[in-house]
């Protein structure tokens, strides 16, 4: 097992920061670079964008804030959203993206996870899989931000994906997405053997303990974190809090309230709790 990584995700929704739960309800918290940049300065080892309305237009709008962001930050950065081609891929690299994250165009059309991976390196291709539980008690997975159903079952997913060239996965439990209750340890405990290339983890993370289980328990390489880290730049920031595009709905930073399961943390002060339980974590 390689030495565990801390990425915080950033959904980004036209020129905002923003968070939901179960990936809905978007709210605006401010600026992406601005947090972008804080994260970077707090020890994060990496950072993912992700346009999360962008397969619903059918469009990528991420290439000026990648450009800003690259700027200022010197860790990988991960992009997502609206890439359906090669062409589009290419565009965000040149950008400053290091690695790209397909969803919605790997379901629609397989082939481009191949493609993609000849081209690039599967190094720089990072599958995101967003999966909801059934009644039935199986898992299948979504596309457009966890809104449409593709009827593909997740471990048979899982596979194919592996086959095509995929060099990473990132797994989004959608019921557990922003309601800091843990991610779904059931779920984990299905694809942890089924996985065999570098895959991180997604949704629920409430506080820092849920990191620790899930580094003690399971071979995940890197927890992606999103409403703990966000909620504490806020805390930290609180001046700030109109620095946003006036576009949305953003009443909500205002107010000063958090979804009632997240304990706040930074990046460094997670990632020195996570060293003291000895868990071999990236300095």
């Amino acid at each position: 097992m390689s030495i565990r990584r801390i990425i915080p995700r950033l959904d980004i929704k036209g020129p905002n920061l923003v968070k939901g739960i179960h990936l809905e309800g978007l709210r605006v918290l401010g600026k992406p670079s601005d947090f972008a940049e804080y994260y970077y300065n707090s020890g994060a080892d990496e950072l993912i964008l992700m346009d999360v309305v962008a397969s619903l237009y059918g469009r990528n709008n991420l290439s000026e804030i990648i450009s800003q962001t690259s700027k200022e930050v010197f860790i990988p950065i991960t992009v997502g959203g609206g890439l359906r081609t090669i062409s589009d891929i290419q565009e965000v690299l040149r950008a400053g993206a290091d690695k790209v994250a397909i969803n919605t165009a790997a379901i629609n059309r397989p082939t481009l996870i191949k493609e993609a991976a000849e081209k690039f390196g599967s190094s720089t291709i990072l599958i995101a899989i967003e999966v909801i539980k059934s009644e039935s008690g199986y898992y299948y997975c979504f596309t457009d931000n966890g809104r449409e159903d593709s009827g593909i079952e997740l471990l048979s997913w899982i596979e194919k994906v592996q086959s095509l060239g995929a060099g990473e996965i990132m797994l989004t439990s959608v019921d557990k997405e922003g309601t800091g209750n843990g991610f779904d340890l059931e779920l984990l405990d299905l694809v942890e053997k089924k996985i065999t290339v570098p895959f991180m983890v997604h949704g629920g993370l409430g506080e820092k303990k849920h990191v620790q289980n899930i580094f003690t328990g399971y071979e995940v390489d890197a927890v992606v974190v999103s409403s703990i880290f966000h909620y504490e730049y806020l805390i930290q920031n609180s001046n700030d809090v109109n620095n946003h595009s006036g576009e949305g709905n953003f009443d909500y930073i205002s107010s000063g309230r958090t979804v009632k399961n997240i304990q706040p943390i930074n990046v460094y002060s997670l990632k020195k709790y996570l060293y003291e339980k000895n868990i071999d974590i990236r300095n």
